[in-house]
């Protein structure tokens, strides 16, 4: 289904809301409650379609080191130290053990990440990156990924004719705030980056061979 198509339910049922609390000493409560499954439905339908999604990966970086099974707990401290050491006051990070649904949480799959955020900035917040390190075989995959969180009421406006441009404004970026993102994904990068080339010396593996751009809108190296 469309965009237009979950925008029209959603209007129907708002209209279908409003004329059952009109009439609802006459018996208007059933419209009103019919108006607000519309809504909840074409909510969710638009959530589940992929019309509008809560969040999604807009840049990550991945690759997977050669006999480095059993190392990513090196990693991790490995980016959280120089993180740490970079001396940029505006991030906060921590490791977190996570999951990517609640039917995954409730069965027990939990993957431990670094969870980098930026502070201060309102246009930032939603940009959060997430550093795993895990063993795959006898190899260690290490990757990250940039995502961007749509807020409730935001992406509920994006549905709407008229309004959609509300989400838009919210979210677009001016010259400093688009440096301040560059540099806040460009930093967490060369921190993985610093501890990815650490290990590999110690495997006595040459890190020059590394592919240092990453994949997304920034492109960042």
């Amino acid at each position: 289904m469309t965009k237009g198509i979950f925008s029209i339910l959603l209007i129907l049922g708002f209209l279908i809301f409003l004329l059952g609390a009109a009439f609802w000493r006459l018996g208007g409560w059933g419209l009103a409650f019919l108006g607000i499954l519309l809504m909840l439905g074409a909510i969710g339908g638009a959530y589940y379609s992929g019309v509008i999604r809560s969040e999604e990966v807009v840049e990550n970086w991945s690759i997977l080191v050669e006999n480095g099974g059993g190392k990513a707990n090196e990693i991790l401290e490995g980016a959280s130290r120089l993180l740490e050491e970079s001396g940029v006051k505006n991030i906060a990070f921590e490791r977190r053990l996570l999951s990517p649904g609640v039917i995954k949480e409730v069965l027990g799959e939990k993957r431990e990440f670094l969870v980098i955020e930026p502070l201060g900035s309102i246009k930032l917040k939603p940009y959060k990156i997430f550093l795993n390190a895990r063993d795959y075989g006898k190899s260690l995959h290490v990757s990250w990924y940039l995502t961007y969180k749509v807020g409730f009421i935001r992406a509920i406006l994006s549905l709407i004719p008229g309004l959609s441009w509300i989400p838009r404004f919210l979210s677009d970026l001016d010259l400093f705030e688009q440096q301040d993102l560059i540099a806040y994904v460009t930093n967490a990068h060369h921190c993985t980056l610093k501890a990815v080339e650490k290990l590999m010396l110690n495997l006595n593996q040459d890190p020059s061979k590394i592919d240092r751009r990453t994949r997304g809108f920034l492109g960042v190296s």
